[in-house]
């Protein structure tokens, strides 16, 4: 089940559902599929699981402060790009998930919601922004080694 974008309706806002598709022994998180979403709340709740929600976190918040366009060139020279860039998202839910398969397994993963502070209240997300919002998200899948 790959990383989904899920725009909320008349909303200026969108979640992300990343489910954890492999293990990742560095967060002590071994068995991902579970027979149920009980055991999945096993795994949500490991000091492994906070740490990873903490480090998807810090590198979210500095994912949507410096966009994955910009590039480090060089022998530390910054290629600088001076177009105008989007207002910053706001992270306003980033927690653990129970993902469903569709072989009827469970599966850890993270939902995180984004919201653009500058839309109009009570209208849906342009398809800029959500595609912005889809570089940020496969770029935090990309740092964390989620795939």
């Amino acid at each position: 089940m790959p990383m989904r974008v899920i725009p909320d309706e008349n909303q200026p806002s969108a979640a992300i559902e990343i489910p954890l598709e492999k293990p990742l022994p560095d967060y002590d998180l071994e068995e991902l599929e579970q027979p149920t979403p009980r055991d999945v709340d096993g795994i949500l709740v490991t000091q492994g699981f906070r740490d990873l929600v903490d480090d998807a976190r810090g590198i979210l918040t500095e994912l949507i402060a410096t966009p994955p366009t910009e590039q480090h060139v060089g022998k530390g020279v910054l290629e600088i790009d001076m177009a105008a860039r989007p207002h910053p998202l706001e992270i306003t839910q980033l927690t653990g998930a129970i993902c469903p398969t569709d072989d009827e397994v469970y599966r850890p993963g993270l939902w995180i919601v984004l919201l653009d502070p500058a839309a109009r209240p009570k209208s849906s997300l342009p398809e800029p922004t959500l595609r912005r919002i889809s570089v940020i998200a496969a770029e935090l899948v990309k740092r964390l080694q989620l795939a």
